[in-house]
């Protein structure tokens, strides 16, 4: 076995892997990357860009639905081309990861290293039967996977992840959704819209990364018009019948239905890629997942001595598992993993203002961590439909709630939650005067055009200003 000793070891050359593998490089360390699957990220192979080209080609068939609202009819039958929206799905999604495998492949051979590592001690690692890596400091950005009830398993080829939908070369007839998550709902609407009858089930009434009751209840209605949704589903069991899954569903007063459908696809959550990688032989404080915590500051991990020269960055982390998270984490921890090797100290690295969107039709958007982030009683909220907004009503697409919150005691915006047209444009510019600490009389200065989907935001924002000075003049601060 051939011995390696050098500065930083980057397990996993995803999104937070090469960004961590770049940012250690150019700090001056020695470094290399070990990848044991195939090159290209989770967000051009399965995720994000897949899946927005799925939901792409459903915008285009759902604009032919709305098209007699304006006059604009079309004569003749609408037909829905399976293989060629797939075609187009697949092509596009390699071109995607050629992309990345481009910027893998622009990486030094020598830096490269394939195989599975696994921890020996904090500072070894054991790449397949072939190499062995000593390094003063290593990066873990393994990634996740899609995870799902063990009894669900029984249903062979007909369970399906979110990843195995991009490689369909036909569109199935029917498909139950498990999990009203961001992805079985952004999934779930695309396949709906393109013919396919779909069911949404889930546990526990939520719907994606909505907290707040009101957008919670407005976005059940909203897509529960559109096609059969159960955030709160009482399965009674799942069995295979030949090609077929029968879902059993228990209703009041023991009655029950049953469904069948070509596949179950299974959106229930991911799980971190951390538990054949040894962690057991090194100094980390794990959870009882089997998960090491970690500083989201540093990204280093925690240990039983406090010097743990490991760091965890991307949806290994199960922090935020969000791309533009994964690259700022990988870029932390390249830096600190980089500096602690070369003996400098530790610096703490830019956290951006959290942000989440859907992109459902209308699209979710999360602010700040939204309402769940929020202590009771220490916010004001201002509220803002879309159904009468001028711009959405011109588009059609006049379908939305906003809520914005507010402190009662300084003036500042703390966040939002929304289903909205254009979500991900509204969200977007309310994460950035959340992260510039912006006082919702501050945003009100600035200039709203007219006619755009913004002027509702600007509703909201009037709403919660008019809450925040009465509660001030209350406490005797007036605006």
């Amino acid at each position: 076995m051939k011995t390696l000793n050098l500065d930083v070891a980057v397990i996993g050359a995803g999104t937070a892997g090469l960004a961590a593998y770049r940012a250690a490089r150019d700090a001056g360390a020695s470094t290399v990357l070990i990848e044991g699957c195939d090159y290209g990220t989770t967000c051009a192979r399965v995720g994000c860009m897949p899946s927005k080209l799925l939901i792409a080609a459903a915008d285009a068939a759902h604009a032919l639905v709305r098209a007699p609202g304006f006059g604009v009819h079309v004569d003749g039958f609408v037909r829905i081309a399976g293989r060629e929206v797939m075609a187009r799905v697949r092509r596009e999604r390699d071109r995607f990861v050629g992309f990345v495998l481009c910027d893998v492949h622009d990486i030094p051979e020598a830096d490269r290293i394939r195989g599975r590592a696994r921890f020996v001690d904090d500072h070894t690692l054991a790449v397949a039967d072939h190499t062995r890596v000593v390094a003063k400091s290593t990066v873990i950005a393994t990634g996740a996977h899609a995870d799902y009830p063990a009894a669900y398993r029984a249903l062979g080829d007909r369970l399906i992840i979110n990843d195995d939908v991009f490689d369909w070369h036909e569109l199935p007839k029917a498909v139950a959704v498990i999990g009203p998550g961001l992805i079985g709902l952004e999934l779930g609407q695309a396949l709906h819209r393109l013919g396919v009858h779909v069911e949404v089930f889930g546990q526990g009434g939520r719907l994606g990364p909505i907290s707040d009751p009101e957008i919670g209840a407005y976005a059940l209605a909203t897509f529960g018009a559109e096609f059969p949704l159960a955030p709160d589903a009482h399965i009674a069991s799942v069995r295979r019948e030949g090609d077929r899954v029968a879902i059993r569903r228990a209703w009041p007063g023991d009655a029950s239905r049953i469904g069948y459908f070509d596949y179950v696809l299974a959106a229930t959550g991911r799980t971190p890629n951390v538990a054949d990688i040894g962690l057991d032989q090194t100094t980390l404080e794990l959870d009882a997942r089997g998960l090491p915590s970690s500083d989201p500051a540093t990204t280093r991990c925690a240990s039983e001595d406090g010097a743990s020269p490991i760091f965890i960055a991307g949806d290994a982390s199960d922090f935020i598992p969000l791309l533009h998270e994964a690259a700022d984490e990988g870029h932390i921890a390249g830096v600190n993993a980089a500096a602690l090797a070369l003996g400098r100290g530790l610096r703490r690295g830019v956290r951006r203002a959290p942000i989440g969107i859907a992109f459902t039709d209308p699209q979710i958007g999360i602010v700040g961590g939204g309402y769940r982030s929020l202590k009771p009683g220490s916010f004001v909220t201002g509220q803002a439909s879309f159904e009468d907004q001028g711009r959405a009503r011109i588009l059609l697409r006049n379908k939305g709630l906003l809520n914005v919150y507010g402190d009662p005691v300084s003036g500042r915006f703390l966040g939002a939650e929304m289903l909205a047209p254009a979500a991900e444009h509204l969200a977007h510019l309310l994460s950035w005067a959340l992260q510039n600490e912006m006082t919702v009389a501050r945003m009100l200065e600035m200039p709203y055009y007219h006619p755009v989907i913004e002027e509702g935001l600007r509703t909201a924002l009037r709403r919660l200003g008019v809450k925040l000075r009465a509660a001030q003049a209350k406490f005797g601060k007036a605006a």
